[in-house]
């Protein structure tokens, strides 16, 4: 990966190392809308505490309606606001897993956004290892939404030109980490009663998560 690349929306200039993350924290703090990398593709990045930046990228994705988005974390502690409870199961496969592609459904605090969840009382949660996303994170202080960079029903994104085909500058920012490793999505993941249930297929098996 190269994490000193970046290209900015609608300019298309240049920048790199810190002054890139801490542009791209400050149009997140705007209420605006990213692309960056993760550990599998490049994610459409809001802050989940701006209603009008998670109406934007509904608009983005297209064909989401009623379906949650999934969030990234820097660790622990910025997770443990927006869910009610952290249970051993949940504690031992954050301990074992994360960072990495495990996508683990938990209980959403009163103050997860309706947008995030969609009419359910859960929050889907991963830590990426990707060190662009784990650095954007650190600079905003809050999760942030991570579906795929694609319109619904086309490719995911494994490379910032890909994300900028479809978005052009309707994306304030891209985040160029050069190509991501692609493959399967995260595993996602539900803890009920201390048993694991996958709710999607994806590099991490139930078998190491028992």
């Amino acid at each position: 990966m190269h994490p000193q690349r970046a290209a900015l929306a609608p300019a298309h200039h240049l920048v790199s190392g810190a002054d890139l993350i801490a542009e791209a924290a400050r149009l997140l703090d705007r209420g605006e809308v990213v692309v960056y990398p993760t550990e599998t593709y490049y994610a459409l990045g809001a802050r989940i505490d701006r209603p009008a930046a998670l109406e934007r990228l509904l608009t983005l994705k297209g064909g989401r309606e009623g379906q949650p988005i999934s969030v990234l974390v820097a660790d622990l502690e910025m997770l443990r606001p927006w869910v009610r409870q952290l249970s051993p199961k949940a504690l031992r496969l954050i301990a074992r897993h994360w960072p990495g592609p495990l996508t683990l459904v938990l209980p959403a605090s009163p103050a997860v956004p309706a947008a995030i969840a969609a009419g359910s009382d859960t929050i889907g949660v991963r830590q990426s290892p990707n060190p662009i996303a784990r650095s954007l994170l650190s600079a905003t202080g809050v999760p942030l939404t991570a579906p795929s960079a694609n319109p619904t029903g086309a490719a995911p994104a494994d490379r910032v030109e890909t994300a900028r085909a479809y978005f052009g500058d309707r994306v304030a920012c891209y985040l160029d980490g050069g190509p991501t490793p692609g493959g399967l999505a995260s595993t996602l993941a539900r803890i009920d009663d201390g048993r694991v249930t996958i709710l999607r297929a994806g590099p991490i098996p139930l078998e190491s998560m028992e």
